[in-house]
C-alpha cells in the first residue's frame, strides 16, 4: 500500500514539473488548472464555465468545480483521475483555486453492443450507417462520441419514416479497475411508414405540372431523401421563390403520411442587369467592356410557359436573344424552346500586307451579322443523358476577300450530352463531361448548299491525394462539305481557336486557316477565316494551397484546319484561382510557344468565372 502511495506521490510531483497549466482571472477569482493539455483542457474549462461574477457565484462555483471537472473528465473516458485542490482565501483581491490533474489511464472500449429491430434492420441504409461506424473497439472512450452515436441512429430512423422507434436500451457500463468499457444500443425501429397524399397550396398552375414533379409513387417508404428530391424540382423549374414540404406527421392516416407543399410563386418579371469586361479575348489585348440586361418572365400562363429574353452590348459584338419555353410532358425533363436571336461577332485577323515594312499589319476582323429563328425540343433520359434535336433557320451577312455573302441555312440538329459530377459543388473533386453533336442541311430542304457537321467534347476533372488536381478536355469538330461551298458556310458554323476555353495565349477566335486575295487597291489581304476541322486539347494541373486558393500551370494545343492548312499551336502558362462562394475565379496568363502567318507570339492574360462542369 505504501508503494503504491510513494509511486502516486512522485508521478504527482513529476507532473507538476512538467505539465502545462492555464491561468482565469477576475476580479473575484484567480482559477489555475494543471495537468491537462489540448481536447481535454478544453473540455474541463467548458464544464467549468464562466468566472463568477458576484460573491454568491463564486462560493457556488467554487462548490461544484470539482465535480464538474470530474465530469468533465469522465466524459471523455477518464475515470481513474486525481484531482488536487489547493485554496486561499484573500479578504483584499480575488480568491485563489487551484486544481492540479492527474488523468490517469483512459477507458478503452472493449465492446459495441448495437442491435436494430423492426423493419429498420433490413433497411440498406442502417446497412450503410453500421459500416461507417465512427467507434471501434480500442478506442478510448468519450461520452460525445456516444451521444452522437445515439442521436445519429435516431436522425437516420426519422428520416427513414420510422416514427415510431425508441431505444430499448442505451449505456455505458464502464468497469474502473480493468479500464474499459462496453457501450450497448438496443433500438427497435417498429413499421416504416409510408408517404401518402400530396398537396400543393399556393399556385396558379395546372394540377397535373405539379404532379408531374412528384419523383414517388402513392405509398412510397417515407424518406427525407424523397421529400428532398421533390424540392430540388421544384426549385429547378424556376416558379418559386419559397419552398416548403412539410409531412404532416400529426395527421397520420394508418401509415401513411400526407405532404403538404406551400408554394409562393415568384414575381411576374424580373430584369437582371450585369457589367463587366472581357480580358485577354481580343486580337489587340484590349480590354472590352460588356454590359448585359436580362428580362425574365418566369411563369406567363397557368401551363407553366415562361421566357427569358438578354440583349448584350459589347464594342461591335451587340446580342439579342429571347427564348420562349412550353412544358411538353414533364416541366423540367421534357421541354419546347422557340428561340429568336439577333448577333454580331467577330472571327479570325484580318491584315494587309504592308510594303515598306514588308510586313502585314493587323486591320480588323471578320465580321458577321446573323439572324435566326429555332426550334428545340429538350428532353432528360435515363442516366444523367441529356437530348436535344432541332431545327434552326438563320441568315448570315458577311464579306470575304472583298465579296459579299448572305447564305440561307435550315440546320437539322440533334445533340446528346452527360454531365457526371463527384459532388455537387461547384468546384468538384472529380467529374465528367460528354457531348456529342450532329447537323445537316441541304439544297433541297432549303439550305445554300450542302453540310454535315461533326462535334464531340469531352472534359475529366480528377483530384488526388486532397490538393492534387487535373483538368483536361479535347474539343473534336468536322464539316463535311465540297470545297467549292467552303466561302459559302458562314464564320459561325465554321472552326476557330483561341481563347480562355481554348488555347489560352491567343484572343478568342484568333486562330484558323487564311486566305489571301487582294482588295481594289491592289494590297495583299490576308484574312484568317476558319477551317473545316477543330482538334484542340488541354492539361492542366492545379494544386491547392488552402481550401480556397490554388495555383495551376497548364498546357493547351491544337487548332483549327483544312486538308491542305494542317498546323498545330502550343501555348503553356500559369494562374491563381479563388474558389469563391459563386464559383472559381481564375487569373491564367498563357503564351503561345509559335508565330504563324498571321500572328507573332503571343501571351495573353485571361480572367474567368464560373463552375468548370
Amino acid at each position: 500500500m505504501s508503494l503504491i502511495r510513494t509511486t502516486s506521490i512522485l508521478t504527482l510531483l513529476f507532473g507538476f514539473l512538467l505539465s502545462p497549466f492555464a491561468v482565469f482571472a477576475n476580479d473575484l477569482l484567480t482559477l489555475k488548472v494543471e495537468g491537462v493539455t489540448g481536447s481535454l483542457e478544453r473540455n474541463v474549462k467548458a464544464h467549468l464555465g464562466t468566472l463568477p461574477k458576484s460573491d454568491v457565484q463564486r462560493r457556488a462555483f467554487i462548490f461544484n468545480a470539482e465535480d464538474n471537472i470530474n465530469a468533465a473528465l469522465h466524459s471523455m473516458g477518464y475515470y481513474n483521475s486525481k484531482i488536487e485542490q489547493e485554496f486561499n482565501r484573500n479578504d483584499k483581491g480575488p480568491w485563489q483555486l487551484s486544481y492540479h490533474i492527474t488523468p490517469g489511464e483512459p477507458t478503452t472500449v472493449r465492446w459495441v453492443d448495437i442491435q436494430v429491430s423492426g423493419e429498420m434492420r433490413n433497411d440498406q441504409l442502417f446497412e450503410q450507417w453500421l459500416s461507417q461506424l465512427a467507434i471501434r473497439p480500442g478506442d478510448r472512450l468519450n461520452h460525445g462520441v456516444y451521444e452522437e452515436l445515439k442521436a445519429q441512429l435516431l436522425t437516420l430512423s426519422l428520416a427513414r419514416g420510422y416514427f415510431d422507434g425508441k431505444f430499448d436500451k442505451a449505456e455505458i457500463e464502464v468497469d474502473r479497475d480493468y479500464n474499459s468499457a462496453k457501450i450497448a444500443l438496443h433500438y427497435d425501429s417498429g413499421k416504416r411508414y409510408h408517404i401518402g397524399e400530396v398537396t400543393f397550396t399556393g399556385h396558379t398552375l395546372q394540377p397535373e405540372i405539379l404532379e408531374e414533379l412528384i419523383p414517388f409513387e402513392l405509398d412510397a417508404p417515407y424518406s427525407t431523401g424523397n421529400l428532398g428530391q421533390l424540392n430540388r424540382q421544384l426549385l429547378d423549374t424556376g416558379y418559386f421563390s419559397n419552398i416548403k414540404v412539410l409531412p404532416l406527421v400529426e395527421q397520420v392516416e394508418g401509415l401513411l403520411v400526407p405532404v403538404r407543399v406551400d408554394l409562393s410563386p415568384k414575381p411576374d418579371h424580373s430584369i437582371e442587369l450585369g457589367l463587366g469586361v472581357d480580358v485577354g479575348n481580343t486580337v489587340d489585348n484590349n480590354i472590352e467592356p460588356r454590359v448585359r440586361v436580362t428580362w425574365r418572365t418566369p411563369q406567363i400562363n397557368s401551363y407553366g410557359h415562361s421566357q427569358e429574353t438578354s440583349a448584350e452590348w459589347a464594342p461591335d459584338r451587340p446580342k439579342f436573344l429571347t427564348t420562349y419555353t412550353i412544358p411538353l410532358t414533364h416541366p423540367l425533363d421534357d421541354q419546347l424552346k422557340l428561340r429568336v436571336g439577333m448577333l454580331r461577332d467577330k472571327y479570325g485577323v484580318t491584315q494587309i500586307y504592308n510594303e515598306e515594312d514588308r510586313k502585314f499589319k493587323n486591320t480588323g476582323q471578320l465580321e458577321s451579322s446573323k439572324l435566326l429563328f429555332a426550334v428545340i425540343r429538350q428532353q432528360r433520359l435515363g442516366h444523367q443523358w441529356i437530348l436535344n434535336y432541332s431545327t434552326e433557320v438563320m441568315r448570315e451577312s458577311y464579306t470575304q476577300s472583298g465579296v459579299d455573302y448572305d447564305p440561307f441555312f435550315v440546320l437539322f440538329g440533334a445533340n446528346v450530352s452527360k454531365t457526371s459530377r463527384g459532388d455537387n459543388s461547384l468546384d468538384p473533386k472529380s467529374g465528367f463531361l460528354q457531348y456529342y453533336s450532329v447537323e445537316y442541311a441541304d439544297p433541297n430542304l432549303g439550305s445554300e448548299v450542302r453540310l454535315a457537321r461533326l462535334q464531340a467534347k469531352f472534359k475529366w476533372i480528377q483530384r488526388f491525394f486532397e490538393n492534387h488536381r487535373i483538368v483536361s478536355r479535347l474539343d473534336l469538330a468536322a464539316n463535311i462539305t465540297n470545297e467549292s461551298n467552303l466561302a459559302q458556310i458562314p464564320p459561325s458554323l465554321r472552326y476557330f481557336a483561341g481563347g480562355d476555353q481554348s488555347i489560352r495565349g491567343y484572343s478568342y477566335n484568333e486562330l484558323g486557316p487564311s486566305i489571301d486575295s487582294v482588295n481594289d487597291e491592289g494590297e495583299i489581304v490576308r484574312e484568317v477565316v476558319g477551317g473545316r476541322y477543330l482538334m484542340v486539347g488541354s492539361i492542366e494541373y492545379q494544386y491547392y494551397v488552402t481550401p480556397t486558393w490554388r495555383v495551376a500551370t497548364f498546357i493547351d494545343a491544337g487548332n483549327a484546319f483544312d486538308v491542305n492548312q494542317i498546323e498545330a499551336i502550343t501555348s503553356v502558362g500559369a494562374g491563381i484561382h479563388w474558389i469563391s462562394p459563386i464559383g472559381p475565379v481564375k487569373f491564367d496568363v498563357g503564351v503561345g510557344l509559335k508565330e504563324t502567318d498571321t500572328i507573332s507570339r503571343p501571351w495573353r492574360i485571361h480572367i474567368t468565372m464560373g463552375a468548370e462542369l
